[in-house]
This record gives C-alpha cells, structure tokens and sequence, in this order.
C-alpha cells in the first residue's frame, strides 16, 4: 500500500468509497482534497481515505474510510496514524471526530468521547456537525502530541 496526498482526479473514487463504507461525499470538494489523504494498491487503485478540515489549532478528522476487501490489514490505522501527522505538520494540536460505527477504533487510538457541545465553534458549523452526522454520532477527540518526526505510516522503522 501507498499512502500518499488526494488529487483532484481521486475525487470520484473516494466519494465511492465513502459511499461504500456508508459515509456521506456530498460536502468533499476539489479543494477540500488538499488536506485528504488516499491508500493506493499495487494497481494504483483507491483503496482507504482520510482527511482534515481545519480550524486553527483544531481539525475535524473525516472520511477515514477503507475499502471491505482490505479490511483487517491495519490500513485504518496507517491512514489515521498519517492524518495525525498531516494535522501536526499544520500546526492542528487537537483532532475532533464523529462517528456512528467506529467508537471502539478510535478509543483504541487514544481518542476520548466527549460532549458535541463540547466541541469548538467553527466545528459545530461545519457541514459535518451541522448537516451530515446525525446527532447520534459520538464525538471524539484527542489531543496530540508534537513529538513525531516522520511520517509513521510511511516510516518503515516506526511501530505501528
């Protein structure tokens, strides 16, 4: 798998993916791509996504979707593992998230529920909080730590 930075032209496969893994494309745009993330095959095909939508030292994690053959393989975590550190390399200290199905996921990886309410304001007015995940969604966040160098999902040394 290669994980590398969304371009334009990826912008169909991952709103099938979303579609896929029952997550809602209908707010991803050409720009937003800029701080998406896609997990390519060996065939080059779209195989996981991720993204960010910042809001100063805040960012929403969304669209971590993989595709169901390549479940299982740990590609979620590598794909959250790299947003992490996009978010870090934008100055984000904080990740925020909703999610219906992935609860037990993230608490995994450190993310803690939290009150919707809690969340900062310029996230609640996001399409995400405001439109797209139903207000039985669990909110999550985490705060993060600025102490990684590199890039763990592309850092062959780094454990995972």
């Amino acid at each position: 798998m290669n994980i590398r930075a969304a371009r334009t032209e990826d912008l169909d496969a991952i709103a099938a993916l979303l579609a896929e893994n029952g997550l809602s494309a209908s707010d991803v745009t050409p720009d937003q791509l800029r701080d998406f993330a896609v997990a390519e095959d060996a065939h080059g095909s779209v195989v996981g996504s991720v993204g960010l939508e910042g809001f100063g030292a805040e960012a929403l994690l969304r669209s971590l979707a993989v595709a169901k053959p390549e479940r299982s393989a740990g590609l979620g975590t590598k794909l959250l593992l790299h947003a992490e550190y996009m978010a870090l390399t934008l100055g984000v200290s904080e990740l925020w998230l909703l999610t219906t199905t992935a609860t037990d996921f993230f608490r995994r990886a450190g993310y803690l529920p939290v009150a919707r309410p809690s969340a900062p304001t310029g996230l609640q007015s996001s399409t995400q909080f405001a439109q797209l995940c139903p207000s039985t969604a669990v909110c999550m966040k985490k705060k993060l730590k600025p102490n990684r160098a590199r890039d763990p999902a592309v850092d062959k040394t780094a454990k995972h």
